[in-house]
């Protein structure tokens, strides 16, 4: 027996994280001072928690309130911790035909789907929208805005001028980008693949309460039966000692500074401090109305030791 092999830990994470090479540098950090061999599954948020369902992953990183609550009261999940935030825009051709520039979430759907349900062209090759489409925490965001906006998600995703790619954010960005069409995008990701030239679309709009995009982790469950193909049990003393270093001062302010100086602003916004501090406002309401259960970040009854992490 090796008694000096690494352990592994298997995290399951949604694309943004992931794409924008975040995650690889906190991966590098991390093994650097531990041993520890870090794996990553990239995915949508929805089949990230699938990952965790199945026992393949230790650790899940994601972004969708309402799937993460799920994954709580069915017991999949415990020791829930909001890490860090950003915003969504929706990014379109520099021309802007649909005028959504500076609109809000609401006013830019409206003339998006007006622009669309009046192209000249209604025979399907012209594309104004392209959706995710893959029950990740972005096409979650889109569905609710669509909602919001007093849309029938399932009626307009039929229309001929609105596409579906069923990938991730990347894909979703640059066939948004070849159609010459607008999409839901994380900041993060739109700003990586601007910068590296892949897309020329913009981003158009401002940020505000209903485009808050909120990223937590949490544990999987020593319950779940492990994936025996990957690993014999779920590494749950590990993955909670990623956890606490993810959520520390020092990863906080790595995250907050992560792409500030090669794209002018921060990627990713450390979310620990400001709800300690309960500021700043009203950054810190909103986070709070969209991503809380009951009145916390991780109920009573969905944590597991580590009082640390709520104090």
């Amino acid at each position: 027996m090796n008694y000096f092999a690494k352990r592994r830990l298997i995290i399951s994470t949604t694309t943004s994280l992931y794409d924008t090479g975040l995650l690889d540098e906190i991966e590098k950090q991390y093994e650097a001072t531990h041993a520890i061999d870090i794996q990553i599954i990239s995915a949508g948020t929805g089949i990230a928690i699938e990952h965790a369902k199945n026992g393949d992953a230790d650790l899940i990183l994601v972004h969708a309130p309402s799937q993460e609550k799920t994954f709580l009261e069915q017991g999949w999940g415990v020791n829930r911790k909001i890490m860090a935030y950003n915003f969504f825009t929706i990014v379109g051709p520099a021309d802007d035909p649909a005028q959504i520039a500076g609109k809000t979430a609401n006013e830019a759907l409206f003339n998006i789907l007006s622009y669309g349900q009046n192209m000249p062209d209604q025979s399907g090759q012209t594309k104004i929208w392209v959706s995710r489409g893959d029950n990740s925490g972005t096409h979650s965001k889109e569905q609710s805005l669509w909602k919001a906006a007093g849309y029938n998600y399932t009626e307009i995703s039929t229309d001929p001028w609105f596409a579906s790619v069923g990938s991730g954010m990347g894909d979703t960005l640059s066939v948004a980008n070849q159609k010459n069409a607008y999409t839901l995008s994380d900041i993060g990701t739109f700003l990586k693949f601007q910068k590296e030239g892949v897309i020329s679309s913009v981003a158009l709009l401002q940020e505000e309460k209903s485009l808050l995009n909120v990223y937590s982790v949490m544990a999987v469950n020593q319950t779940v039966p492990a994936n025996q193909t990957y690993h014999e049990n779920i590494n749950y003393a590990d993955a909670m000692e990623f956890i606490i270093y993810l959520v520390s001062p020092e990863t906080q302010q790595f995250i907050e500074n992560f792409g500030k100086a090669e794209y002018g602003q921060s990627l990713f916004i450390g979310a620990v401090q400001p709800l300690k501090d309960n500021a700043p406002q009203p950054i810190v309401q909103w986070i709070q109305d969209a991503a809380y259960f009951d009145g916390s970040e991780c109920p009573p009854q969905y944590r597991h030791g580590y009082p640390q992490l709520y104090q």
